[in-house]
């Protein structure tokens, strides 16, 4: 992974394309040039999991510790209990053992993102530790006194949630005041003075920036991401809306892999930018690739293997391209691991398999690959047919035990991409 290049951070972050706008850019631009500056990105505990979107996140903090600032990643065990509002109405709160869980699940993700050690450590908070002890008279008296209805109103998700059906609860519309809070709270304890985040959360974000102009009477920055699409326009994500989790269990690596390695000629360059650390000549050379010979999908391969890097490690990378490899013929099937076959097989079309009673034609039928047990005939007499990888010339072929990976499954393939697979444990995983 090529770190970020020595020129100033921000114009690092423009090239990227992961820089929207900044509260004041000259004065912000000066700070960071003049020595270490203390900044900080929130994340709220209501999955799980962090996804995509929060993977931009974590990006721009790495630009900003590689550039020498000081790295304060929040969990919001505190703000998870509410929940940021959102455009489409209500969330439903979770459980408090729930939030903790999954606040301790999202500080063991993020750990991996930043460096936690050495000369320049990231700290790791929760601002459940400030606001846990706090009584509804101070948090009134401290922070709701410096609050104003009409500029909270005026705030557009806020504004929009009045206009619906659905209207917006004391408890959401009282969001901003607790990040405000946190910005307040972490200039107090560390000197943070920078805040990161999606653009999207802009309003959000600028309540903090007046909290502390009001209650200190100084003046810190903002920082913020452009919302990340395709080039059509539509949201970025495993379908419309859908999110790519950066949790193994709920995300294979495998898929996470196969995911980037199908984004399209049109994203590529762009998300190589935002989402690796690959340097502008490497890029430049993937991108002339790209143009030149698109088919060979270079710029997709090198993205996949970064970003899979990145989140899941060299190890899991290694395993999922040797299994990409392998289904379509490049590679030893005998060779991967169970739990990689399987993540790898998840998605695809599948049949039932008696092992030493059914025959290739009758699963290659059944499982889609082709219209009938006439089309598979013909499948296997043009030579375009595979067992395992290996080319079927006997129309009479039979899936044995010995076929099965890991004793469990054999993987058809038509031609060189069409590929399925016959499972004999048709209960599940």
């Amino acid at each position: 992974m090529t770190e970020t290049s020595p020129v100033h951070v921000l114009d690092e972050l423009r090239w990227r394309g992961l820089l929207a706008q900044s509260t004041d850019e000259a004065a912000l631009r000066e700070a960071l040039s003049a020595g270490p500056v203390t900044f900080y990105c929130g994340y709220d505990p209501t999955a799980p999991s962090l996804h995509h979107g929060h993977l931009v996140q974590l990006i721009v903090m790495r630009h900003l510790q590689l550039a020498g600032h000081r790295a304060i990643a929040l969990v919001g065990g505190a703000t998870g209990l509410i929940g940021d509002p959102r455009m489409s109405g209500e969330r439903t709160l979770n459980e408090k053992s729930t939030v903790a869980e999954w606040t301790t699940r999202l500080q063991q993700q993020i750990a991996r993102f930043l460096d936690f050690e050495g000369e320049n450590p990231a700290r790791m908070v929760n601002n459940l530790d400030w606001t846990s002890a706090l009584s509804t008279i101070d948090f009134l008296r401290d922070i709701g006194k410096h609050y104003r209805l009409g500029t909270m109103l005026a705030k557009d998700t806020v504004a929009r949630r009045l206009a619906s059906d659905q209207g917006i609860s004391f408890t959401e519309f009282s969001y901003q005041i607790l990040q405000g809070m946190d910005f307040l709270e972490l200039f107090r304890r560390h000197g943070c003075v920078l805040q990161t985040g999606g653009n999207d959360q802009w309003g959000n974000l600028l309540s903090g920036v007046e909290l502390i102009r009001k209650v200190e009477g100084a003046a810190v920055h903002v920082l913020t991401t452009p919302l990340i699409t395709k080039a059509d326009g539509t949201k970025f994500g495993k379908s419309e809306g859908g999110a790519v989790w950066l949790d193994p269990a709920m995300m294979s690596p495998y898929a996470f892999y196969q995911f980037w390695l199908n984004v399209e000629d049109a994203d590529v360059i762009r998300y190589l930018k935002i989402f690796t650390f690959v340097d502008a000549a490497r890029i430049a050379e993937l991108e002339t690739a790209a143009r030149e010979r698109p088919a060979a999908r270079e710029a997709q391969r090198a993205l996949a293997t970064e970003v899979t890097t990145l989140v899941h490690g060299q190890e899991a990378t290694d395993r999922v391209r040797a299994a990409s490899l392998a289904l379509f013929g490049r590679g030893s099937l005998a060779d991967l691991d169970e739990a990689t076959v399987r993540d790898a097989v998840a998605e695809l079309p599948r049949a039932t398999v008696r092992p030493g009673v059914d025959s290739v034609i009758d699963l290659l039928a059944a499982t889609g690959l082709v219209a009938g047990t006439g089309a598979a005939r013909r499948t296997i007499a043009e030579g375009g047919a595979y067992l395992n990888n290996t080319k079927v010339v006997d129309p009479a072929t039979i899936v044995g035990p010995e076929d099965l990976i890991a004793g469990r499954w054999a993987i058809l393939r038509r031609g060189r991409r069409s590929l399925a697979v016959v499972d004999a444990e048709p209960s599940g995983a």
